[in-house]
């Protein structure tokens, strides 16, 4: 069995998620120094009285969903989404073969289905993560008599954390002839206010675009007109957000085309860039490296008002005093004939893909309503030293002691300067 590195998991709950699936049960599991990932499992349609799970007599087989905070580096949201419903359909299958299966069966299913997926891969969690979300998600709770949960964790690293997901040291020199190979033909821009939705749709349209050949690659510095909560490509919204809350907060729910996890986002208190790059910016490294790659002029840029910015974990922006902000990237495949947006658009003979990464920070944080809006699960500070998503993060405004304005400043100077002397 899985040996009880975690502590006791969370139990298992029956929620109704707005899409099709009720009376559900549902499992979390954190990878240290990774990501979270849930599994949903809803048994089907059994008349009263009869086993919940269906078996191989051709009963209908369990429902089961994998969402989370996890990443997914694909080629392409095709091989994505197969990915993810290859897993889903490899532990409904065990399901439906032994209700009380354990989690190792799981982890093996899992396994074989990722194997036949060979361009696209989790990133931020795997097979044995997945499979003790799964079986936390069929574990009885307490009134039941028995009490396995407890035993289904992870097992202990062989490494360290970041080693866990995938994380490769590339000396900085590397990164700096990246850099400045970048800055003469980045164009650098500060937004103007743009909705939530539409914040959505430029970001994919210009990666896009770079990925096609239509446009230079771009670092953009958003300016956001209304308040809202991203959630990431994976998430499931009605485990993330207090949608009742938001909507009487007046605060939209949208959806971004990465992964990662959810952002509470205010206009005034959020300093929000994408950079688009072609493809090659990125070339021979693995995902983790490149986000510190992209994030490596922001880092520099902010150890120049003082602050000891680290990088921690897969994607997330830290000083000695908490978190700053997260990241999330996505990779998109030079198109061989572009259609987006029911609009055509023009494909470079030697169009080069693009990487889309974008980071959001805090400048300020209303921490009462954060909470209020979001719905931050145990599971997902399990592995923190500090066990409050509030406490975690520690905004620029009080680190800097600079305005806002004065913060994003900075950062365009920082960009030109880098830019010029290219």
């Amino acid at each position: 069995m899985f040996p009880k590195a975690l502590g006791t998991p969370p139990r298992a709950f029956c929620y109704g998620d707005g899409m099709g699936m009720t009376n559900t049960m549902r499992g979390e599991c954190k990878t240290p120094g990774g990501k979270l990932v849930a599994v949903t499992v809803d048994p089907g349609d059994a008349p009263t009285g009869a086993p919940a799970f269906a078996t191989a007599d051709g009963a209908p087989a369990p429902r089961v969903r994998v969402d989370g905070d996890f990443f997914v580096d694909a080629d392409s949201d095709e091989h994505a989404d197969a990915l993810l419903r290859d897993i889903e359909h490899a532990i409904a299958s065990v399901i439906a073969e032994s209700p009380t299966t354990d989690a190792e069966t799981i982890a093996a299913a899992v396994r074989e289905a990722i194997t036949r997926h060979p361009r696209a891969r989790l990133v931020g969690t795997d097979a044995a993560a997945v499979a003790v979300a799964a079986a936390r998600a069929l574990t009885p709770p307490p009134s039941s008599g028995t009490d396995t949960a407890a035993s289904l964790t992870l097992p202990p690293l062989a490494g360290a954390p970041a080693q866990r997901v995938g994380v490769v040291m590339t000396p900085d020199t590397d990164f700096a002839s990246r850099w400045a190979a970048l800055w003469p033909r980045l164009a650098i821009i500060h937004d103007e206010p743009r909705t939530p939705a539409e914040q959505m749709a430029v970001d994919e349209r210009w990666a896009r675009e770079v990925a096609a050949g239509a446009r230079r690659p771009t670092l953009r510095i958003w300016e956001w007109s209304a308040p809202c909560v991203v959630v990431g490509r994976f998430q499931s919204i009605p485990d993330e957000v207090h949608e009742d809350v938001a909507r009487a907060e007046g605060i939209t729910v949208v959806r971004r085309c990465t992964g990662g996890g959810a952002m509470f986002i205010e206009p005034g208190n959020t300093i929000t860039y994408s950079l688009y790059t072609p493809l090659d910016f990125v070339a021979g490294i693995d995902v983790a490296s490149s986000y510190r790659l992209c994030d490596r002029w922001l880092v520099e840029a902010l150890r120049g008002l003082g602050l000891d910015v680290r990088f921690a974990g897969l994607n997330d922006i830290a000083s000695q005093y908490g978190k700053i902000g997260g990241a999330a990237q996505r990779r998109f495949p030079a198109p061989h004939a572009a259609a987006h947006g029911g609009a055509a658009a023009p494909v470079a003979t030697d169009a080069p893909g693009a990487v889309l990464h974008h980071v959001t920070m805090a400048y300020d944080i209303d921490a009462a309503k954060m909470t209020r809006v979001l719905n931050v699960s145990g599971e997902k500070t399990s592995d923190k030293a500090v066990r409050s998503a509030v406490k975690r993060v520690d905004p620029l405004r009080s680190q800097t002691g600079m305005t806002r304005a004065e913060v994003v400043a900075h950062l365009l100077a920082y960009c030109r300067a880098q830019a010029s002397r290219a």
